[in-house]
């Protein structure tokens, strides 16, 4: 069995994504690991400062403050967490990230922020569970 070094934890600010936080934790400190946290802005780069609307400033800032209470909880509990902000659609921006970042696995909540519920996992933990090619952890 592979050891487990580098956790992806990919968050939204969410109760649930929060648990895949709590989870990742405990795994990490079961095995000596990393977390990095993932949180990925659901809209395009923008190509200049000038060009982020106000919906961007929000978005980020609750990105950044989320992200920092993150890192806050993982370091209370003695563990590493690198955090990084993206972005792009949330499901295939975890998933290369990921791979292309070499992650022994991925833990999520089932479901984030958004609205629409799906029957039984939210569409980007879905979507992260099938096209991922290395294990996701999915926190209910």
């Amino acid at each position: 069995m592979k050891k487990i070094k580098k956790i992806l934890v990919p968050l939204d600010g969410s109760k649930n994504s929060m648990r895949g936080l709590d989870e990742g934790i405990y795994l990490a400190r079961q095995c000596h690991a990393t977390i990095t946290g993932l949180y990925v802005v659901p809209l395009a780069k923008p190509q200049t400062n000038s060009q982020i609307s106000y919906v961007e400033k929000y978005l980020l800032k609750n990105a950044a403050k989320f992200m920092s209470r993150a890192k806050k909880h993982s370091a209370q509990n003695g563990i590493v967490f690198n955090d990084k902000i993206v972005y792009g659609d949330e499901g295939s921006k975890i998933t290369n990230f990921a791979s292309v970042k070499s992650y022994d696995i991925i833990i999520m909540g089932s479901r984030g922020m958004s609205s629409l519920k799906e029957a039984f996992l939210g569409s980007t933990s879905n979507y992260v569970l099938h096209k991922s090619k290395i294990p996701v952890l999915i926190v209910k």
